[in-house]
């Protein structure tokens, strides 16, 4: 079993600090510990409760063969999460989310496979057989995709699960999920609304500590899992 990080290691990475008390979602009073100063702080005995669930969540999905999709187009989350996707060999998505990505996912399951021909063609040298305009176009629109999609390349279905640092800001994919029944894992600060989240994991979602220490929890988990499997 993957270890849930300690309350002094949670307090040290700022994990405890919500938002402002003007901010708040009433949904997020179970998880809340006090009011300090006009702004909320969040109950780290809670967080490890939750991360808990969620680790053993991510640890069944992904011993049962299934994959779980890292997302954040957060700024100072980006990098956090692709780091953490590679390093557990999951898919991510950084750059912006393709609306349709769950809901019509024929269309983007396409476009992981125009991409990923688009890649063998330079590879193998097929793209020579274009003339150089073409080639141009061609290289322009594979580095197009490479933004848009190059997380989630090596998809061929919708992900078993998805992993979210900021499920306000990526309220299309929430809806998306809760539509199509995939389960979401994500961060929650004290501004949101968890209803729609299957495993809400109590946590300053804002500072760049708080969402390393919890992203990393994430992919060790699933890295563990796969560990003890080979």
């Amino acid at each position: 079993m993957t270890k849930v990080p300690e309350l002094k290691e949670l307090m040290k990475a700022g994990v405890h600090f919500g938002h402002q008390k003007s901010k708040w979602h009433p949904k997020m009073a179970p998880f809340i510990f006090a009011d300090k100063g006009g702004v909320h702080v969040i109950n780290l005995e809670e967080t490890q409760k939750q991360l808990e669930s969620a680790i053993k969540f991510v640890q069944e999905t992904v011993k049962n063969g299934g994959n779980v999709l890292f997302l954040s187009t957060k700024k100072q989350a980006k990098s956090i999460v692709r780091d953490a996707a590679i390093s557990c060999e999951m898919p991510y998505i950084i750059s912006r989310w393709l609306g349709g990505t769950f809901t019509n996912a024929t269309s983007v399951l396409n476009l992981v496979k125009k991409y990923r021909n688009l890649i063998k063609e330079k590879e193998t040298g097929e793209i020579e057989r274009y003339t150089k305009k073409e080639q141009l176009q061609l290289t322009r629109e594979m580095k197009r995709l490479e933004v848009l999609i190059g997380g989630i390349s090596n998809i061929t279905k919708i992900p078993d699960a998805i992993f979210i640092v900021d499920i306000k800001l990526e309220k299309t994919a929430v809806l998306e999920a809760n539509k199509v029944s995939v389960p979401v894992i994500a961060l929650c600060d004290t501004n949101v609304n968890v209803n729609r989240v299957d495993y809400p994991i109590p946590a300053n979602d804002d500072a760049i500590s708080s969402i390393k220490l919890i992203v990393n929890t994430i992919a060790k988990a699933i890295k563990d899992v796969k560990e003890s499997s080979k």
